[in-house]
């Protein structure tokens, strides 16, 4: 035990700040990491756009460079702060945060690597562990539940409805023929899934009588397939809400990460890890 706790000092401190969202300083760590995300991705958009590029390609880049600083060394912290670095490191966050930051520093060292730069976006996918460890924990894990509860029957309908657009486009593409534009079973395929989902491109049309027939029948089955898969995910949504309500005795669960393995989810009460049994 007294192995586990000779870590304390600023390594512990330096976890609680930035793997946790219960202090201050781990509130205010997440609100100003949100807002340098939501900063970096702007920022790649707006170099993306000629005109603004070109006038204020130095202002630009002086904030991506700042962005990236904060980052690598956010990374660096994270690896050094937690007892079993590979933990983080070999996890999705760990994966999305590094490659989300060397794209600047390979764009200076291999030619024509520019391109990596748009993989900063994916910084945006960061703010879902944000919102994880704030207030929105309980809804996040409500909302993952009701995914998870509902998968098998949205699997069930994303497959009837494939079966359907196989089905309909096969006719559209006997009735209509080369002459409309469906010029093959895939082809009329992709024509019917882009109407049941009532996108409508307009780059294929049905001609014939029949075939508008059809094609009126397809955007009218198109309202309703949208409406299903929303309301299988808010019906499990619901029943996980009551289910929460009804419960009086749930235990509260915080945001505080194992400093040894990362792992979360752990009970007010509790003092060990429920995962690799080190100290909290």
């Amino acid at each position: 035990m007294k192995e586990q706790n000779a870590q304390p000092g600023w390594k512990m401190k330096l976890h609680e700040i930035i793997y946790e969202a219960d202090t201050p300083m781990g509130r205010l760590f997440d609100i100003a990491l949100f807002f340098l995300i939501i900063l970096s991705v702007i920022l790649v958009m707006l170099e993306s756009v000629k005109d603004i590029d070109q006038n204020y390609h130095k202002t630009l880049l002086t904030l991506e460079w700042g962005v990236t600083i904060f980052f690598s060394l956010e990374y660096i912290a994270r690896v050094i702060s937690i007892k079993k670095p590979w933990k983080y490191i070999f996890s999705f966050y760990g994966i999305i945060d590094f490659i989300s930051t060397i794209p600047l520093y390979i764009s200076y060292i291999l030619a024509g690597s520019q391109v990596l730069l748009a993989v900063r976006a994916f910084r945006l996918l960061r703010i879902f562990r944000i919102l994880k460890l704030v207030k929105f924990i309980g809804e996040a894990s409500q909302l993952q539940s009701a995914l998870k509860a509902s998968r098998t029957k949205i699997a069930v309908f994303i497959y009837v409805v494939l079966i359907l657009s196989v089905i309909l486009g096969t006719l559209m593409y006997l009735i209509e023929g080369d002459e409309a534009g469906f010029t093959s079973i895939p082809r009329s395929i992709y024509w019917t899934i882009v109407t049941l989902t009532t996108v409508g491109y307009g780059d294929i049309a049905p001609q014939t009588s029949l075939g508008q027939f059809m094609a009126t029948v397809i955007m009218i089955l198109g309202y309703g397939i949208i409406a299903v898969p929303t309301g299988i995910v808010t019906a499990e949504f619901s029943r996980s809400k009551k289910g929460r309500a009804d419960d009086q005795n749930m235990v509260h669960v915080n945001t505080q990460a194992c400093p040894s393995c990362s792992a979360e989810g752990h009970r007010d009460d509790a003092t060990h890890c429920y995962n690799c049994g080190h100290s909290l």
